[in-house]
């Protein structure tokens, strides 16, 4: 019985060590080069994601974990200072002005062309803006603090406890990529939050049409 079971043992390692077996090919490009420009631990914040604030020289940090925001100027240098963007350092869900308002571990953010931040506040399963001015509020799962995967309405919306988001300009919408529903959901945006002809390529494309019927037809061509 022994040695039957030493066997058995023998051939699930190996069956296992062949499941996990993963090739790979390397292609090593030099002419790069790595430096640290933000030590977290010395100020205090645990950087989760960074992206430059557009018609600037910050970068925005999100610290998930205190889920507060920090905008840093560039150039960046171990010298450099976060100053707190939006959060009080509690978990919450709190709109308003940004030294007031509480988010509950953020997983992402995304920055539209005019600056507006779009927040996918994890545990509060709502999307929240924090616009130009600092003034914060929930543009979609405001109605209902549970996960799922509703759609309609923005603020009747659910969501799953991981999801992201991702702004595409030519459009004007915010993607969410809904990782806990296996789901890619949309949200259109106001025309107020995107920059002008950012989203209208089909109606330049007929405006130009148009411009070259008036010029063929007209009398001096």
């Amino acid at each position: 019985m022994a040695s039957y079971l030493y066997l058995l043992a023998v051939f699930l390692l190996f069956n296992t060590a062949a499941t996990f077996t993963v090739s790979s090919k390397l292609i090593l490009e030099d002419g790069y080069e790595v430096t640290t420009v933000i030590e977290g631990h010395k100020l205090k914040i645990n950087p989760h994601a960074v992206l430059p604030r557009p018609g600037s020289s910050d970068l925005i940090v999100l610290d998930s974990s205190s889920s507060v925001f920090y905008s840093i100027s560039f150039p960046l240098s171990n010298e450099s200072v976060p100053e707190r963007l939006s959060g009080d350092g509690v978990a919450g869900h709190s709109d308003g002005e940004a030294g007031g308002a509480r988010f509950n571990k953020p997983k992402s953010f995304a920055v539209d062309a005019k600056g507006n931040i779009y927040v996918a506040d994890k545990n509060n399963h709502a999307i929240r803006k924090i616009d130009a001015s600092g003034k914060v509020t929930t543009i979609a799962g405001g109605n209902s603090n549970k996960t799922g995967h509703h759609d309609g309405p923005a603020q009747d919306a659910t969501f799953s406890d991981d999801f992201e988001v991702v702004f595409v300009p030519e459009r004007c919408v915010l993607l969410v990529s809904d990782h806990g529903s296996q789901l890619v959901r949309l949200i259109n945006l106001k025309a107020e939050d995107c920059v002008m002809g950012s989203h209208s390529g089909e109606v330049a494309g007929v405006n130009c049409v148009i411009c070259i019927l008036l010029f063929v037809n007209s009398p001096d061509s």
